[in-house]
């Protein structure tokens, strides 16, 4: 009895498998649109506008978040995602001589000192847009 479950589990487990393997293909090309096909367009249209309003919207939001991320990466080593504590962490894996966290926390030290010259950028860009957003309103 004990012997028949496990060959009808085995055998179920099988056609299982089959089936999922000759249905992949097949779902994998019903999305693509068959060769010399046109599109059908999107039920989406294309933007009418800038979205400035709502850029002029969010506008405080998003300064306050940029903001706090420049002053985070800025932050001694005593702040969580700081450049000068992630220096230290990248210091210490190399005192210890641990090579492959050296090298993966060197490479996010990399990334993250170049976020923050496009942060800074984007402050000054958010700046401008605000001084905008505050002539629309005054229209």
């Amino acid at each position: 009895m004990l012997h028949s479950r496990r060959t009808a589990a085995t055998i179920g487990a099988v056609a299982l498998t089959g089936a999922l393997f000759t249905a992949a293909p097949a779902q994998a090309d019903a999305g693509a649109p068959a060769a010399g096909a046109t599109p059908k367009p999107s039920s989406k249209s294309a933007p009418k506008g800038d979205g400035a309003k709502a850029v002029c919207k969010r506008l405080p939001k998003t300064e306050g978040r940029v903001d706090a991320a420049v002053t985070r990466l800025n932050g001694d080593a005593t702040v969580s995602g700081s450049i000068a504590r992630l220096e230290q962490r990248v210091a210490n894996a190399k005192s210890e001589g641990h090579t492959e966290i050296y090298t993966y926390l060197n490479d996010r030290l990399t990334a993250r000192k170049n976020l923050l010259p496009t942060l800074q950028k984007r402050q000054t860009d958010l700046k401008a847009v605000s001084t905008w957003c505050a002539a629309q309103k005054s229209k």
